[in-house]
């Protein structure tokens, strides 16, 4: 079999996997529905109002998607591998002529597609429910690109998370204990300015940062969005590589 071929192969188990497991696809699509009517139409924005949610309903476009780019790869991909190595399926696969490299690519990409769905929906909920409105251009497709990437790159985390942590629920305390921080420091939900100065400055730190800046460039800010995907590329190239080389090749 050929790298295509083998990544194929993975990419359809898993793939069947995910849909086995119908309570995972159950609150991968409910979890956004929820964050968007919580956020979105009970507790609503307040754009003169100061404090939290005090920004225009688009602002927060970036943070919803932000939300299953980060929280479901994380987790997915790290319990995935924490099962694995209590099956011994890390054992049977160093038998095999499949890769670490193309393992982790076939389970980024079910992610991928998995997460684009989800965000779709998301998207037509904020628009529906809470009133917001996307300004759409040929740019507004480079969407895809940061979801694709903001997904690899935490995939790529996840199986970091997933191959140092001792058990699934380790890898879920590991996920949350990670995922939250990021989230909330990384200008989705709280601005810049909501933070102290001297805070301010670690916010570079965070690749969630560069996937929110870019997205809110394309559907609420404008400007320049290229530079965001550039860097969060190459952060994703980054992590996916530390998540490879961090994957048992046996139990």
């Amino acid at each position: 079999m050929s790298a295509a071929e083998r990544v194929r192969s993975e990419f359809v188990a898993s793939w069947h996997s995910f849909l086995r497991r119908r309570t995972a696809v159950f609150f991968t699509f409910f979890f956004p529905a929820i964050i968007v009517v919580i956020f979105g139409a009970l507790v609503q924005t307040q754009p003169t109002g100061g404090g939290l949610f005090a920004e225009p309903k688009e602002y927060y476009i970036a943070g919803y998607l932000a939300v299953v780019v980060l929280f479901t790869p994380l987790s997915r991909v790290g319990s995935t591998i924490a099962r694995h190595r209590d099956g011994n399926r890390f054992e049977k696969l160093a038998t095999t002529p499949l890769t670490r490299s193309e393992w982790l690519l076939a389970h980024a990409l079910v992610n991928v597609v998995v997460i684009g769905l989800a965000a779709l929906l998301l998207l037509v909920l904020s628009l529906l429910v809470t009133g917001a409105s996307i300004p759409l251009s040929a740019s507004t497709l480079a969407l895809v690109a940061f979801i694709a990437l903001g997904v690899t790159l935490f995939c790529g985390l996840g199986a970091l998370i997933g191959s140092l942590a001792d058990s699934q629920d380790g890898v879920i305390a590991a996920s949350n204990a990670i995922a939250l921080p990021l989230l909330f420091l990384s200008e989705t939900f709280v601005t810049p300015d909501l933070l102290p100065a001297w805070f301010q400055p670690a916010l570079n730190l965070s690749p969630l940062t560069y996937f929110a800046r870019g997205v809110r460039a394309l559907t609420y800010s404008g400007g320049d969005w290229v530079l965001n995907l550039a860097i969060l590329a190459v952060l994703a190239v980054a992590f996916f590589a530390v998540g490879t080389m961090a994957i048992p090749q046996t139990d």
